[in-house]
């Protein structure tokens, strides 16, 4: 008899850590390097009434044994295997299984052949710990039935038959997760609105440590890798560190979130947390909100500076490597932090006169304090990182001479060249690009000199209309409303539920005062006899069908024209690569979009086309977020290090559970 994993639906709440187990299971006990490697085996299927995992039943008379053409499908062992080199990828099976328990992924020897192949329940048969899914599962609803466990469960009802006892269901999944109902949700209380609109101090006040524990208490700790860790782009040991945290052990807490991120008190931040670990927390797909992830994060780490604690490096070997970096933004951060962990000297180039990129000068205030980044360069600079500020790579300092003098190259300076709305009269006075508009006030209000091509723009007092929906038009319209402008719109081409910035964001500008305009598309900007821009001529627009991504796009209206009056428009729809032409010389390759090719994952470590030359975040990515340029910063470092032939070096007071 065969044996097969079963779930039990009672019991199941759907924290897809099964999942996550599954696949760390088939990958060497790691969690996949791509999205795409994230191919589990054991599928959580979530209706409004009830949750459970799906995986192959290792049927007696299996059906996909019988329709395989090339017998790849074997009854062995007790359970049905798949023979991958005689697969011919046909899909019999997958229309066989009455489950829907088989699916078809693409499998590879070597990196020039891949073959496609039927993929399901191998019952972890090379496991020597079992079923990576039933050892994972927090509330035992997962079980391994082997013909013993069978029989043996046979008897108990036989039993209970024979008595006139019928066995009670107790739906376990329902008391675990109302027992948290009593303790809802609770973001952190914000500032007055009068300082809200006045400053531009951070308008969250931080977790204490009663509220931390409280929150941290709703933590259910899916499985020793939970579904929240694989969405985070660092994976970071989320419930561990929580755990730790509701302890009152801070100290544990924030040496165990350094170990993956170079930025944890930043991305308690500014991360998107309700689109990342936030977003698949188990307690958000029951309605009860989801567990507070970033706000325990900042409480933790700022905790541990006020107490101040720093990174112990005291076990660190120089090897007497040194790497050049360019760009002091969350990418390069992330490579020099890890290249410091391991003795290699990480020298860091950056146009401004402060460290953080677009952190510190992309990002307003009152979402990311600059004391911050402030903090944090005296931090990696006592642990030996060296900075120069003020030096832009191609201008004040050749390329040559950095590949002449380092051992390697690491290019992260981000993306900060506007995108055009190619509208009539773009260039007029009065129109201004978002990024320029934002760098220039966060430099007014830490007192540094202004660029030329940023110069300050106060619009106290002045209607303003900004374009665009996303994280950036947000800053935009929150800054303007600072400034004490007389009105401020965001327009916006799309509903506002297809908007790409957060909800969180969106909801503290209309607190603010901002006021929105959705279905609207620019077509032209409109001048005043002066020459200044007086407004913008508008189209209504509707939703169309979604394309292909699933994404809907707008359909403009016919004769649905207005104009939208204004004396500040500011335009907030993307960045794009800046010209990097001492690239060329080196045999660096950019793609059709002008960003660098550096392949991350599956085995490659955003290495460029000149092997001493690796590049990460926005500048490969194009705009992206600021924990996917920190994890970029990372791998690249990793391949630094590989790449000069050094060991990694790990701290010997790491414990098997902190590096699990």
């Amino acid at each position: 008899m065969n044996s097969f994993v079963m779930t039990d639906l009672a019991s199941c709440i759907g924290c897809r850590a099964c999942e996550v187990a599954c696949v760390m299971s088939h990958n060497n006990g790691c969690l996949p390097e791509t999205t795409e490697g994230f191919l589990p085996r054991i599928r959580v299927i979530q209706t409004e009434q009830a949750q459970t995992a799906l995986t192959c039943r290792h049927c007696e008379s299996a059906p996909c044994v019988d329709v395989c053409p090339t017998h790849a499908l074997v009854c062995q062992n007790n359970s049905v295997q798949v023979l991958q080199e005689k697969c011919i990828g046909c899909k019999n099976c997958i229309i066989a299984c009455p489950f829907g328990a088989i699916t078809l992924t693409s499998t590879s020897e070597k990196k020039t052949t891949q073959r496609a192949s039927a993929y399901k329940c191998d019952l972890c048969q090379d496991n020597p710990t079992g079923q990576a899914c039933v050892n994972a599962c927090p509330t035992k609803a997962i079980q391994l039935f082997n013909p013993l466990q069978i029989a043996s469960t046979q008897r108990q009802k036989q039993l209970c038959t024979a008595i006139g006892k019928r066995e009670k269901t107790i739906q376990k999944s329902t008391a675990v997760i109302n027992a948290l109902k009593e303790t809802p949700r609770q973001d952190p209380t914000k500032k007055e609105m009068a300082i809200r609109k006045d400053t531009f101090s951070e308008i969250y006040n931080s977790f204490s440590q009663c509220q931390t524990s409280e929150q941290g208490n709703r933590c259910v700790t899916c499985g020793n890798h939970s579904f929240c860790e694989w969405t985070c782009p660092l994976h970071n040991r989320i419930p561990q560190w929580i755990k730790l945290g509701r302890e009152g052990k801070i100290l544990e807490a924030v040496e165990l979130s350094h170990q993956y991120s170079s930025l944890p008190e930043v991305c308690g931040r500014v991360c998107p947390q309700d689109k990342l670990c936030e977003g698949s927390c188990t307690l958000k797909r029951h309605n009860l909100g989801s567990v507070t992830i970033g706000n325990i994060e900042r409480f933790i780490t700022d905790t541990a500076f006020d107490m101040g604690w720093k990174p112990d490096l005291s076990y660190v070997k120089p090897t007497g490597k040194k790497v050049a970096i360019i760009g002091a933004g969350p990418a390069g951060i992330g490579c020099a932090d890890v290249l410091n962990r391991n003795g290699i000297k990480a020298v860091v180039f950056d146009r401004h006169p402060e460290i953080g990129g677009m952190l510190t000068f992309g990002i307003p205030s009152f979402k990311l304090d600059k004391s911050i980044m402030t903090h944090r360069r005296h931090l990696f600079t006592e642990q030996g990182i060296e900075f120069h500020l003020n030096t832009e790579v191609g201008h004040d300092l050749s390329f040559d001479h950095l590949m002449k003098d380092y051992d390697a190259i690491f290019i992260a300076v981000g993306t900060y060249t506007s995108m055009r709305a190619n509208l009539d009269n773009e260039e007029a006075e009065g129109i201004y690009d978002a990024l320029p508009f934002l760098t220039a006030n966060t430099k007014h209000i830490m007192g540094l000199p202004q660029r030329p091509e940023e110069p300050y723009i106060n619009v106290k007092d002045k209607q303003v209309v900004v374009l665009g929906g996303g994280d950036t038009a947000m800053d935009c319209v929150r800054t303007s409303i600072r400034h004490h402008a007389s009105k401020v719109i965001c327009a916006y081409r799309r509903d506002e539920e297809n908007m790409p910035g957060s909800k969180k964001e969106v909801k503290n500008a209309r607190e603010e005062g901002v006021e929105f305009l959705f279905n609207v598309q620019p077509l032209k900007i409109e001048l005043a006899p002066n020459g200044s821009a007086c407004g913008i001529k508008m189209m209504r627009t509707e939703m169309g069908a979604p394309d292909a991504s699933g994404r809907r796009h707008p359909i403009q209206i016919p004769d649905s024209e207005f104009l939208l009056e204004a004396d500040i428009i500011i335009k907030a729809f993307g960045f794009s690569s800046h010209p990097m032409p001492w690239l060329a010389k080196y045999g660096v390759k950019l793609n059709s979009r002008g960003t660098i090719i550096a392949p991350r994952g599956n085995g490659q470590y955003c290495q460029t086309t000149n092997s001493k030359i690796f590049a990460g975040g926005d500048v490969v990515r194009g705009a992206d977020l600021v924990v996917t340029a920190l994890a970029d910063g990372r791998r690249a470092a990793e391949g630094i290090i590989k790449y000069l032939k050094e060991p990694i070096q790990t701290a010997p007071h790491l414990t098997n559970e902190n590096t699990a």
